[in-house]
């Protein structure tokens, strides 16, 4: 039986309470096309008194949703009985498709959509990080987000001029370069004097190539006492106080807002006191690896940049209010 298996059983005692029992290879595999017993292992289980037979994606590659969708129809005309895709990882636009065709499916720690049982259980949307990805620095992953921001989009884009805009020294400037083509994520190339970077693929596309490479851009949170001053000129919202107003998520108690180390450090030379903890009508401060300000006419902090402060998340609501906040993704 897959390796896959153990960890489903796992995930549904964990997130049902109960167990899943009679686990077992499916009888009837054999009556299905070669093609799909080679992309599928099948097994059944009893769930919640009913059976369920697993299509479980084997390792050695990617089905497509047409496969997937193929492959449960037949499943369920066969045994008449729910059927389930399992996969070890599943992209944002992938997990939408399938949501919408109501197609169910289940992710071992992530999620469970079961449609047929009436199960929508969702807890954080991640995708697997190869073993090999590294992280992107903190100014690497600001100049790829400030360059993803860019409206109109340009494939092309001078990385001086952002590194400029966002402080960084030649030395900085450098190293993001580097690693952000050594990454895969863009090809550099030289115009005159300038060093110029290039994106290759479209914005969506490089936003979910990188993602396993991206950290969230909080290093730590302050509390700050209130009524106390308020919060700096040069801070954005942020957190669920942003969140908040991007989509239909209510309004955190304490307001979240984000700035920089160094902004820190001047409002602390200002006399702003650190709280040894929470307190009723106190600021959560989110102190940034970089600035919070990647696009500058916002009053929040941008939403790729939100979206990894909050990706890890296991709020049922949060999560959804992050999937509402991907339609206002720049592309």
């Amino acid at each position: 039986m897959s390796p896959s298996i153990p960890a489903v059983l796992a995930y549904l005692q964990e997130v049902l309470g109960i167990a899943a029992t009679g686990a077992k290879p499916w009888a009837r595999a054999d009556e299905l096309p070669y093609f799909l017993r080679d992309a599928f292992e099948f097994c059944e289980l009893q769930l919640l008194g009913q059976t369920v037979v697993l299509a479980v994606g084997r390792g050695g590659g990617k089905q497509s949703l047409s496969e997937v969708r193929t492959g449960l129809d037949k499943v369920k005309a066969l045994a008449g009985q729910p059927a389930v895709y399992v996969t070890q990882a599943l992209a944002s636009y992938d997990r939408r498709r399938l949501i919408e065709q109501k197609v169910s499916f289940l992710v071992p720690g992530n999620q469970l959509y079961l449609p047929d049982l009436g199960l929508d259980l969702r807890e954080y949307f991640r995708q697997r990080a190869p073993a090999t990805a590294a992280a992107l620095s903190p100014s690497a992953q600001a100049m790829l987000i400030a360059a993803l921001l860019r409206q109109p989009w340009q494939a092309d884009w001078q990385a001086s001029e952002l590194a400029t805009a966002l402080g960084y020294t030649p030395m900085t400037l450098s190293r993001a370069v580097k690693e952000l083509t050594a990454s895969g994520l863009a090809t550099a190339y030289t115009v005159g004097r300038s060093r110029w970077l290039r994106m290759e693929l479209p914005p969506a596309q490089i936003w979910e190539r990188a993602m396993p490479a991206l950290r969230t851009p909080v290093r730590r949170t302050v509390w700050v006492a209130a009524p106390g001053p308020a919060a700096p000129a040069f801070a954005r919202i942020a957190g669920l106080s942003a969140l908040a107003h991007h989509s239909m998520l209510a309004e955190p108690i304490s307001p979240v807002y984000a700035l920089t180390i160094a902004d820190w450090k001047h409002a602390i030379d200002a006399g702003v006191q650190e709280l040894p903890e929470p307190e009723p009508g106190a600021q959560e401060w989110q102190l940034w690896n970089y600035s919070p300000a990647l696009d500058p006419n916002a009053v929040t902090v941008d939403p790729l940049s939100l979206t990894l402060s909050l990706r890890e998340k296991t709020d049922d609501r949060i999560q959804l209010a992050l999937e509402e906040l991907k339609e206002q993704f720049p592309w």
